[in-house]
């Protein structure tokens, strides 16, 4: 991601601010991170990545949002996700053209709130957004169209990051 793309994508926050913040609570509910894996081995990962994560969303909004092992949304996740409406509507345009590309890219606005608060870098978030992806690979072998794609995701969130900080 150029840093020019990412520019525009400021300059769009700020006519589009209030539908994108609506855009990103309702993706909140359905957060890669409270969908967790079917086996023991994937789950023991995810506690080790993603506990962390929802613990720090939760003291940093005072929202407790719960994972689940199946597909169904949370009823509290749904309540929890308007409590990111405040922080949200605080970030600058910078940062919520930041938050919500790292929002898209992850699947996940709790690590893209991580990210842009300085909780985690960009390899951090990577990591933890493209767990499962990462597992699998580990499990068996590396796809290399997979690969590539992951890698470009990877340097987005990078840019993402140094963005964030010019």
């Amino acid at each position: 991601m150029t840093m020019q793309k990412l520019i525009q994508a400021e300059h769009e926050i700020a006519q589009y601010r209030a539908d994108i913040i609506k855009r990103l609570l309702t993706y909140a509910a359905t957060d890669m991170l409270l969908f967790w894996g079917s086996t023991d081995e994937l789950v023991k990962r995810q506690e080790i990545e993603w506990t962390p994560i929802l613990e720090w969303a939760k003291n940093k909004f005072g929202a407790g949002f719960k994972p689940t092992r199946g597909l169904e949304v949370q009823a509290e996740n749904q309540k929890s996700s308007e409590k990111l409406q405040s922080f949200m509507q605080k970030l600058s345009d910078k940062q919520l053209a930041a938050f919500y590309l790292a929002a898209l890219n992850m699947r996940s606005v709790l690590l893209a709130a991580a990210l842009v608060c300085g909780e985690i870098d960009a390899e951090k978030a990577y990591k933890a957004a493209y767990l499962e992806e990462l597992f699998q690979a580990d499990k068996w072998g590396v796809d290399a169209e997979a690969e590539a794609r992951r890698q470009e995701r990877r340097q987005e969130l990078a840019d993402i990051e140094k963005f964030l900080h010019s």
